[in-house]
C-alpha cells in the first residue's frame, strides 16, 4: 500500500485536538442527477443493506432496478423539504449550526488549539475531506462524534468503517476516540423532555405520545445489534423524566425499505390504527434523529400526519428534533468533554511551556539537519 504522507507537518508545530461531528448525509441538490450517486453510495454500503451471500445479486438489483426508479421519487421528496431550515439541505444546514454552537462552547473550555469540522457518511462534505483539513491544521488527537444517540451497525459502525478506511491509508494517524452512543446521556434525555414540555405547553397534552425511531430489519436485532434495546432505553428514560405511565407513550419504527420484516410496531401502521383505538390527539417525536431531515419533515410531519388524519384522527403535531437547541448543544459539548479527559490540550495546559517545548523541538530538529 502507498501511504498518504503528512506534508503539512513541520517540527515545532503546535499540535491540536480535532472534533469531527458526523451525520448520515444528504445529496448535493434535490434532483434525480444528485440523488443517484448519493443513493448508490448509501445502499451499496454492506452495513446498511446486508445482502444475501451472493453480493453480485444485490449489485444487479441496485443498479438495474433501484437506481433507475428511486432517484426521481426521492428527488421529489427532497424538493419538498429543501431550504426548510436554511438555504439548502435541512440536515446539512442544521448540522452546521450544531457545529457552530459546539465550537462556541468548547473554545471556552480548551486553552490549547482545537479544530472543528463536520462530515457526512454519504455525500458531501465527506469524511475524507474533513480529515484532510484537520491533518493540515495539525490535529494529532481526534474525537469523532457521530450524531446517532442510539448505536446501530448501519449508522455508527458504518461511520467507523469509513473513518478507519481513510486512516488506514495514512502514514501518521492521530490518537483516536470514537463516541459510539449517548442514548442515556442525562443532558440528552433532559433536552428531549424539555422539548416535549415546551411543545405541550403550546399545543396541550395528547392522548398519546409516540416516539418514532428509524427502523432496521429485525434480523439485525436477532444478530446482536443493540439498536432496538437502546431506543427503548431512551424512551423509558424520557418517559420517566416526564412522569409518563406506560399507557401514555408508545415506541414505533419508521422508514421501512424492502419486503422483509423490520422492527415493529411500524409507525405508519400505528398512525392508521390509533384513531380506531380511541386516540384522537397524538404527538410524535423522533429521539433518534439529532437533526430534522427528510425522514422527520416529510415522512413524519407529512405522510404519517395524513395517515392519522385520514383514519379519523383529529389533532396531530410533530415535535421537532433537538436541532440547535441550547440544551442539546450543551449536552453534546458535555459529551465531548467527558470523552477527552486526560488530553493535555485540555487538562493542565500551559501555553508558555507549550511554546517553549515546541521551540526546543524545532531547534533540535534544525541541529540534526531536519528540514523545518
Amino acid at each position: 500500500m502507498k501511504y498518504h504522507n503528512n506534508t503539512h507537518y513541520k517540527h515545532g508545530d503546535q499540535a491540536a485536538i480535532g472534533v469531527l461531528i458526523t451525520n448520515l448525509g444528504t445529496p448535493d441538490a434535490p434532483t434525480k442527477q444528485a440523488l443517484k450517486p448519493y443513493l448508490k453510495e448509501f445502499l451499496w454500503d454492506p452495513r446498511v443493506v446486508e445482502p444475501p451471500p451472493a453480493r453480485w445479486l444485490w449489485w444487479l438489483i441496485l443498479n438495474g432496478i433501484i437506481l433507475n426508479t428511486r432517484p426521481a421519487k426521492s428527488a421529489e421528496a427532497y424538493e419538498e423539504v429543501w431550504g426548510s431550515e436554511g438555504p439548502g439541505s435541512p440536515l446539512l444546514d442544521i448540522t452546521q449550526r450544531q457545529l457552530d454552537g459546539i465550537k462556541q462552547r468548547l473554545n471556552l473550555k480548551y486553552p490549547g488549539k482545537i479544530v472543528f469540522e463536520l462530515a457526512m457518511r454519504y455525500g458531501n462534505p465527506s469524511i475524507e475531506s474533513a480529515l484532510k483539513k484537520m491533518e493540515a491544521q495539525g490535529v494529532q488527537r481526534l474525537i469523532v462524534v457521530p450524531l446517532y444517540p442510539q448505536y446501530a451497525g448501519a449508522t455508527t459502525a458504518s461511520t467507523f468503517d469509513k473513518l478507519t478506511e481513510v486512516l488506514r491509508g495514512w502514514r501518521w494517524i492521530p490518537e483516536l476516540r470514537f463516541v459510539n452512543h449517548y442514548h442515556r446521556h442525562p443532558g440528552y434525555i433532559k433536552a428531549l423532555a424539555n422539548s416535549i414540555r415546551e411543545h405541550q405547553a403550546e399545543h396541550g397534552k395528547p392522548d398519546l405520545l409516540v416516539m418514532s425511531y428509524h427502523g432496521v430489519p429485525k434480523r439485525y436485532l436477532d444478530n446482536g445489534d443493540p439498536y432496538h434495546c437502546e431506543c427503548h432505553v431512551t424512551s423509558r428514560l424520557v418517559a420517566q423524566e416526564l412522569g409518563l405511565s406506560k399507557e401514555e407513550y408508545r415506541v414505533t419504527f419508521q422508514s421501512l425499505f424492502g419486503k422483509e420484516e423490520w422492527l415493529k410496531p411500524y409507525t405508519d401502521a400505528t398512525m392508521k390504527a390509533l384513531p380506531g383505538d380511541g386516540f384522537k390527539h397524538v404527538q410524535v417525536i423522533c429521539p433518534g434523529f439529532s437533526a430534522d431531515c427528510l425522514e422527520t419533515i416529510e415522512e413524519i410531519d407529512g405522510e404519517n400526519r395524513e395517515y392519522f388524519e385520514h383514519a379519523g384522527g383529529e389533532k396531530f403535531s410533530y415535535i421537532k428534533a433537538l436541532n440547535s437547541r441550547e440544551d442539546h448543544l450543551d449536552a453534546l459539548s458535555d459529551l465531548i468533554l467527558q470523552h477527552t479527559q486526560g488530553w493535555v490540550e485540555r487538562d493542565g495546559f500551559d501555553a508558555d511551556e507549550d511554546d517553549a517545548e515546541r521551540a526546543r523541538v524545532k531547534e533540535n530538529a534544525r541541529a540534526m539537519g531536519c528540514p523545518i
